[in-house]
């Protein structure tokens, strides 16, 4: 997993190795995207900002991988992914800790693995 970020993903994946969570926003519409693109899944439009998310969200989706889909993340199986819906809007997909529910309140942390920074959530304090 090695090589160039590509210029559209750059800000986003600068941004998890500063440890901030990052995402667009169109300044047509005012819709939240995680997705790097050249322009809004909602309106079309292109004049799109990024910008640094809070990292609270809420677990909408858990999955638990026993068996990694390559070597690369062979090392971390079993490992827990979910879908989690950020505060500002937009849905990530990033690895969790072991037992984080659907509807549980997270926030993000960061590991490094293979050379990139990851996303892990993590439940909040009560």
């Amino acid at each position: 997993m090695s090589g160039a970020i590509p210029t559209l993903a750059a800000p986003f994946v600068e941004g998890l190795r500063r440890r901030e969570l990052r995402f667009q926003a169109c300044l047509d519409c005012g819709r939240a995207q995680t997705l790097a693109r050249h322009a809004c899944a909602h309106c079309g439009g292109t004049r799109l900002d990024w910008r640094g998310a809070s990292g609270r969200a809420t677990v909408h989706a858990v999955t638990v991988v026993a068996r990694a889909p390559s070597d690369a993340f062979r090392a971390l199986a079993p490992y827990t992914l979910v879908l989690a819906t950020l505060d500002e809007g937009p849905r990530l997909m990033a690895h969790a800790q072991p037992g984080v529910r659907i509807g549980e309140r997270v926030a993000a942390g960061y590991f490094e693995h293979a050379g990139r920074v990851l996303v892990r959530f993590a439940p909040m304090p009560d």
